[in-house]
C-alpha cells in the first residue's frame, strides 16, 4: 500500500504551502487530506481506480487530481514548484526524519545548512540550540535522528507489511493455482517490524503458482525464481519470499519458517528428548526412521506433548515451558473487543463528526466508543476550550437518547502539561464518563521529570486512563525518557487504566511492557486513536500487541460489556 508515500507527499507540501504565505486553510486542507490517508486501511490505488477518491474525509477534487498525478507519474508538479521556492540543497535535508520544509529552511537562512553534514555539524558545535524555539533537547533530537537517517533500518512497519502480505496472498488464491496460503516467519508472530515478508503456499502446479506470484502488479523487480521457490520486491522496495511446499509437510513448514530462531531451537531439543527429529519438512522418529507428517502447526506441537503456541508468543519468553505445563494463557480475541475509549471527532483534529463515528463503531459490533477529543492547549489538534467540551458533552447526551444498543461516554484527552499540571480543572473532568490524559508537550524532559508528571496524573481522582504512554513513534521518535517500573507501580497503586494504542505507528505500550503490565496486575485498554471512521479498524493491531504480551480477555477493560465498564473500581 502506498497510503504512508502518499500522506508524506501531501504533509510535504503543506508546509511548503505555509512557508510560501498561502492560505491558512489550504494549508490545514492539505494535512487534513493527510491524515485521511495516512490512516485509511484500504489501499489508496484502490480507491483511486474506482474513482472514489473524493470520499475520503478531506480529499477535494483538487487534491485527488494532486493523489492521482502521483499514483499514474510518481510526482507532482505543484509539489515540484514548491519544492522550487527551498534551495535545491536543502531537499536532501527533508529526507531526514522530523526535518520538514519549515524546519530546513529556518536552519538554512539562520545556520547556513545546506546538507546533512552541515546539519550535523551544526548540532555538534551546539550552535542551534541557540535558536529560538530550538534548544538542547531538539538539537539532541537531530543528531538522533541523522544517525537513524544513517543507520535506518530496512525493516517493515507491521501496519505496511500486513496489508500488502494480504493483498498478494488474495491475489495469488484469485489466480486459481494455490490450494492452501499462509504467512510466516515475523510477520506470523505480528511483531511491530519485520524483516520481510515470508508466505508458504501448496499448489498442484507449483509452476503455474511461482509465475503467478511473480507477475503480481505490486512487482518491480525479480530477484530469484525457481520451481518452487521465488523472491521479489516491489515497487515499495519490500522484500517478498513464496515458497511452495508439499501439502503434508505444510504443518512443519509453517512451525519451521514461523519461528522465532530461539524457540525452534528448544522445540528441536524437546523433540530429541522424545525420540524424534523435527526438520522443516517432518517429524521423524531417529530409531525408526519413520515420517511423521502434520496438517497443520498446531498438530506438530500436539506431537510433541505441547498445548498449541498461538504464533505471536514463540519468542522463547517462558511459553514452551507453560505449553508443557498446560499453562498458557487463553490470549485476548478481536471478537473479545466491545469498545474503544480513545475517539476523536471533528470536533478537534477528527476528521468525521460525531454521529458517523458512532455508526462505524456500530458496524464493527461494538456496545459503545468514549469520545476524547483533545484539550484546549493542544492547539494545533484544534483543542477543545471547556465550553466547547460542555457543549459537546450534551450534544453526546442528546444523541444517546436517540440511540438504542449502544452507549456514547462522554470523555476528553485532556494533555499533562509541562509543568505536570492538566490542561482542565477537576470541576470539567468531573462531568465527563472518561478522562484520559496523555503528554504532548515537554517530550524530552528528564526521567525524573516524565515520570512525575505521568504520575502526578494519576493520582488526580478523575483521571482514568494514560494513552500512549511512551510516546513512541516507530521509525521516527523514540519513547520518552521514563521509568516504567515506577509508572507501573503507580498505576497498580491508583487503580488507573494504561493504554495499548494500536495505531500502527504507535502500538505503544509494546507488547514487553504489556506483559510487564499484566505481572503488575494494571488494567489495560485497546485503543485506536481514531481520527476518522476507517481508522477505527485499526484496533487488530493493538490485539496484535496485547496477545505478544500474553494478555487475556480478563486484562482489558474493553472486552467488558457496556454495563460492566468501570475504571476507578
Amino acid at each position: 500500500m502506498r497510503n504512508a508515500e502518499v500522506a508524506g507527499v501531501l504533509y510535504d507540501i503543506s508546509e511548503l504551502l505555509e512557508l510560501k504565505g498561502e492560505n491558512i486553510f489550504k494549508v490545514r486542507a492539505y494535512a487534513k487530506a493527510a491524515r485521511a490517508i495516512e490512516g485509511m486501511t484500504e489501499d489508496i490505488e484502490e480507491v483511486a481506480a474506482r474513482g472514489k477518491l473524493t470520499e475520503i474525509p478531506g480529499v477535494g477534487e483538487s487534491i485527488a487530481e494532486k493523489i492521482e498525478e502521483y499514483l499514474k507519474t510518481g510526482k507532482i508538479e505543484q509539489y515540484k514548484e514548491l519544492l522550487m521556492h527551498l534551495p535545491v540543497e536543502l531537499h536532501e535535508l527533508l529526507k531526514i526524519p522530523g526535518v520538514g520544509p519549515k524546519t530546513a529552511q529556518l536552519l538554512y537562512e539562520k545556520l547556513g545548512v545546506k546538507s546533512e553534514d552541515d546539519l550535523e555539524k551544526a548540532a555538534k558545535q551546539h550552535r542551534i540550540r541557540r535558536l529560538e524555539g530550538f534548544g538542547a533537547k531538539k538539537e539532541e533530537n537531530i543528531l538522533s535522528a541523522i544517525e537513524r537517517y544513517r543507520q535506518r533500518s530496512t525493516r517493515i512497519p507491521l501496519g505496511t507489511a500486513l496489508p500488502l502480505a494480504r493483498k498478494i496472498m488474495e491475489f495469488l488464491k484469485k489466480s486459481g493455482v494455490i490450494d492452501r496460503i499462509e504467512p510466516a516467519g515475523s510477520l506470523r508472530r505480528k511483531k511491530e517490524t519485520v524483516g520481510d515478508i515470508d508466505i508458504l503456499a501448496t499448489s498442484d502446479d507449483p509452476g503455474t503458482a511461482i509465475e503467478a506470484f511473480v507477475h503480481l502488479p505490486q512487482v518491480k523487480k525479480i530477484l530469484g525464481q525457481g520451481v518452487t521457490k521465488a523472491t521479489i520486491v516491489t515497487r515499495d522496495a519490500i522484500q517478498v519470499d513464496l515458497r511452495i511446499i508439499e501439502e503434508k509437510s505444510l504443518g512443519t513448514s509453517l512451525q519451521y519458517f514461523t519461528g522465532s530462531k530461539e524457540h525452534n531451537i528448544k522445540l528441536r531439543d524437546i523433540a530429541r528428548l522424545k525420540g524424534l527429529k523435527l526438520s522443516e519438512y517432518d517429524l521423524e522418529e531417529v530409531a525408526t526412521g519413520r515420517k511423521i507428517y502434520c496438517k497443520s502447526d498446531d498438530e506438530v506441537y500436539s506431537k510433541l506433548g505441547l498445548l498449541p503456541i498461538p504464533p505471536e508468543i514463540r519468542e522463547d519468553t517462558g511459553e514452551i515451558e507453560a505449553a508443557l505445563s498446560g499453562k498458557l494463557p487463553e490470549l485476548v480475541e478481536q471478537k473479545d473487543i466491545k469498545g474503544d475509549f480513545h475517539v476523536h471527532t471533528d470536533w478537534s483534529e477528527g476528521i468525521n463528526p460525531l454521529p458517523e463515528m458512532v455508526e462505524a463503531a456500530k458496524r464493527l459490533g461494538y456496545e459503545y466508543i468514549a469520545i476524547t477529543d483533545h484539550s484546549r492547549s493542544l492547539g494545533v489538534a484544534h483543542g477543545l476550550s471547556e465550553e466547547r467540551l460542555l457543549e459537546q458533552i450534551k450534544e453526546i447526551g442528546k444523541l444517546n437518547d436517540k440511540i438504542s444498543d449502544f452507549h456514547v461516554f462522554t470523555g476528553t484527552e485532556v494533555d499533562i502539561k509541562a509543568d505536570a499540571s492538566i490542561d482542565f480543572p477537576d470541576s470539567i473532568l468531573s462531568q465527563c464518563d472518561v478522562v484520559m490524559a496523555a503528554l504532548h508537550v515537554g517530550q524530552r524532559q528528564t526521567r525524573r521529570e516524565i515520570t512525575g508528571r505521568l504520575i502526578a496524573a494519576m493520582e488526580n481522582e478523575h483521571v482514568d486512563i494514560i494513552a500512549h504512554p511512551t510516546g513512541r513513534l516507530i521509525g521516527e521518535r523514540e519513547a520518552y525518557d521514563v521509568d516504567m517500573d515506577a509508572l507501573l507501580d503507580a498505576a497498580a497503586s491508583t487503580n488507573t487504566v494504561l493504554e495499548i494504542n494500536a495505531y500502527p505507528s504507535r502500538l505503544d505500550l509494546n507488547d514487553v511492557n504489556a506483559r510487564r503490565a499484566k505481572n503488575k496486575w494494571v488494567k489495560l485498554t485497546i485503543d485506536t486513536d481514531a481520527h476518522s471512521t476507517e481508522q477505527l479498524g485499526l484496533m487488530e493491531f493493538g490485539v496484535n500487541v496485547a496477545r505478544r504480551g500474553w494478555l487475556e480477555k480478563k486484562d482489558l477493560i474493553n472486552t467488558r460489556s457496556v454495563k460492566d465498564v468501570k475504571f476507578k473500581d
